[in-house]
């Protein structure tokens, strides 16, 4: 195959002012796994305190070009810039303050990586403020880095609940002083991990959820009682259904279902969007709507209800 004839592969970067990116770029730079003999073109849309190193862009056969003009950044300007310089790879450090989601690469260029770096001490003022800003970094980013997160251990799994709530499927890593954080959302569980039957109201359903997508295999043989509405998949064969939970991860307009795929003879019976308590042991296997192995139910008893009084999750809200 003509490499020539392929995608480049384009390496993205996003996050406020200031967050770590043109640090984290760097590093990446200078690492013997990272290098390659063709050209990498650096897009830079903002700078921050940090500049990049001359010696460390000549060494890695790196140019840098700046656009921090967010209508410049047109894919017509970037394949202007593809014929100048003749790129084996692309690496964008994205401008924070533009919507993510306005960000257009040109055929001949392939998205590989996104990555989302997050000044941890100051999660809380992107989160409540800059919300809808920080939802389209964070949606469909592969790593999520929150650096700087010394002296917020107590907070690290409420945050990592956020952003779980939005990206079920990104790493996510918290970095101090001494390295990488080990954080967990075992004391963030509203329900009892232990118990012969884990009763999940509204919120607890939220977060058996994002919890069994990360530790399917703690709960594997347990059993799980829960209300929720019925989704069946066209692609889905019979004798399976999705029962699950509306979740509100940014706004009222930006809300996904969070269902897992349920195994029951009696599916067929069952009304679409209709509401029903569910009872079901939790197993793990290779499902191929997930697009890999994850948590499996199957039905020990499903009985129709009405619509709960709070049918939406919201994250922000524990109590609601």
């Amino acid at each position: 195959m003509n490499m020539r004839s392929s995608q480049k592969p384009v390496y993205v970067i996003n996050g406020f002012l200031d967050s770590g990116k043109t640090d984290f770029f760097s590093y990446t730079l200078g690492q013997p796994y990272f290098r390659t003999k063709g050209r990498t073109l650096l897009i830079v849309c903002e700078e921050g305190e940090n500049e990049y190193d001359e010696d460390l862009l000549a060494a890695t056969n790196t140019v840098k070009e700046i656009i921090d003009d967010e209508e410049a950044l047109t894919p017509a300007t970037l394949m202007a810039l593809d014929a100048q310089e003749d790129p084996e790879r692309i690496l964008i450090e994205y401008n924070g303050m533009w919507n993510y989601r306005n960000l257009r690469l040109p055929k001949k260029w392939k998205l590989e990586q996104q990555i989302t770096v997050i000044d941890t001490t100051h999660f809380e003022l992107y989160f409540n403020n800059m919300k809808s800003l920080l939802a389209e970094q964070l949606r469909n980013s592969d790593l999520i880095l929150f650096n700087r997160a010394d002296g917020r251990e107590d907070q690290l799994p409420v945050y990592k609940r956020n952003v779980r709530a939005i990206n079920q499927k990104a790493d996510i890593i918290f970095e101090g002083s001494k390295g990488e954080i080990d954080v967990t959302l075992d004391e963030d569980l509203p329900f009892d991990l232990n118990a012969p039957v884990i009763e999940l109201n509204n919120f607890g359903y939220g977060m058996f959820y994002l919890d069994a997508l990360e530790h399917a295999d703690r709960y594997v043989g347990k059993t799980v009682r829960f209300t929720g509405m019925v989704l069946k998949p066209e692609e889905m064969k019979d004798g399976f259904f999705v029962p699950g939970r509306m979740a509100m991860t940014c706004c009222a307009q930006d809300m996904q279902f969070l269902g897992f795929k349920c195994a029951y003879g009696d599916s067929a019976a069952l009304r679409e969007r209709s509401w029903v308590d569910v009872t079901a042991k939790v197993r793990k296997e290779f499902v191929e709507e997930y697009g890999g192995e994850g948590p499996v139910l199957e039905a020990v008893r499903v009985s129709e209800t009405k619509e709960p009084q709070v049918p939406v999750i919201d994250f922000s809200n524990p109590e609601a």
